[in-house]
This record gives structure tokens, sequence and C-alpha cells, in this order.
């Protein structure tokens, strides 16, 4: 990849740029009760990232886990868009990118409906959102749009950027404290988002020096 390459940054969604813990929550919580199945919501918002069929597995048969996961995207809408922030900085790292003359793109395991709504509910405006991309398969998009930088919260988001060949910048702020983001082989960690345009913009002067 050239330098004369425009800049182009992939975030993913689920903490890094937006706290969907509440929503998420809310959403499987009303999954519990209209299913009659137990759910420990804690539990779940504990490990966000990895798809939802991950995480359905824990609590209902294989069998049944499409028609669950289908109907948990329905009513998604409904109960997780409006409890769910903005990570701090969070607009502020995507009009840091468009600073510079890059683009921005969001790349996330999430349904990319659902995806949308977070973004728009919450007036982030990236160039593009991908969805529907977990771990290695996010170097997908990553390629396709080019990315030299990809920044995340999970191991999965490392993994990711490492094999697109992009740059793994993340923050500790989901799952994965800082040990383990670095153990996967992460080349930043910053403590949020906050950090990233003071980063973004030394990249840039490198890259284009």
């Amino acid at each position: 990849m050239s330098p004369e390459t425009q800049l182009t940054v992939g975030f993913d969604l689920d903490m890094t740029l937006i706290d969907s813990r509440p929503g998420i929550k809310a959403a499987f919580e009303a999954l519990s009760a209209e299913t009659g199945t137990f759910i420990d919501t804690e539990q779940t918002i504990s490990r966000l990232g990895p798809p939802l069929d991950q995480e359905l597995a824990y609590w209902f048969p294989e069998a049944e886990i499409p028609a669950v996961a289908d109907r948990y995207r329905e009513i998604y809408p409904t109960h997780a868009i409006v409890p769910s922030p903005a990570m701090p900085g969070a607009r502020e790292a995507v009009e840091a990118v468009r600073a510079l003359g890059g683009r921005a793109i969001v790349v996330t395991a999430k349904h990319e409906p659902n995806a949308r709504l977070h973004l728009d509910h919450l007036g982030i405006e990236p160039d593009a959102v991908i969805g529907w991309l977990w771990a290695e398969a996010k170097a997908v998009a990553l390629r396709e749009y080019e990315a030299q930088v990809y920044v995340g919260d999970h191991v999965g988001d490392v993994r990711g950027a490492r094999t697109a060949g992009a740059v793994s910048v993340t923050v500790p702020t989901g799952p994965c404290p800082e040990s383990e983001l670095r153990a996967a082989g992460a080349d930043v960690v910053l403590t949020d988002l906050t950090e990233l345009p003071a980063w973004l913009a030394e990249y840039e002067r490198t890259r284009s020096a």
C-alpha cells in the first residue's frame, strides 16, 4: 500500500464507538421474557464482541438458534437503540479521520441494519458500514476499502486487523483488558478514543513523510 493511498480507518462498533451494554441487556431481557428462557444478561454484556449466535448458544438449543436470532434482531431496534450512548471521544475520532482528508468505515459483527440505526441515532456518520463480519473475516472489508488502521476493543478485532495487514489500534473499553489486547498482537493500546485524534495525526504525519 503506497503512502499516497487515501487514509482509511476502520472502527468496530460495540464497546468501541458505542456503549451497547444497556441496549443489549434490554433486548436480551425482552427476548428472555418472550421465550420463557432464562438468560443471565449480566453475563451476556460482559462478553460482547463475538457474533450473536455464539451468545445464544449459551441459552438455547442449537436447533432453535436461527429462529431466536432472527427474533432478537427484530425486537432489537425497539429496546436497544435509545439506551446505548456513544463512547467518550467516538464522534471526535470519526471526525478526526475526515479532518485528515481520510474516510472512516465501521466494520462490525452486528446485524448491519441495527448497526446503522445506532449510528444514525447518535449522529455518527461514517463513510461506510459493513456488518456481519467477525474477527479474521473483518479483513474482507478492511482490504476492500484499503484500510490502513483498524480500531477495536476485542482480541477478535486485533486478529481482523492483522489478517488485513492493518495497524491494530485498540481501546480496553470492552471485555478485553490491555494485557489481552497486547498479547493478541495489538500494535497500539490507547486509554480510550479521546486519545485517537492525536495518535492519528502523528500516524498520518509519519505515513506521509
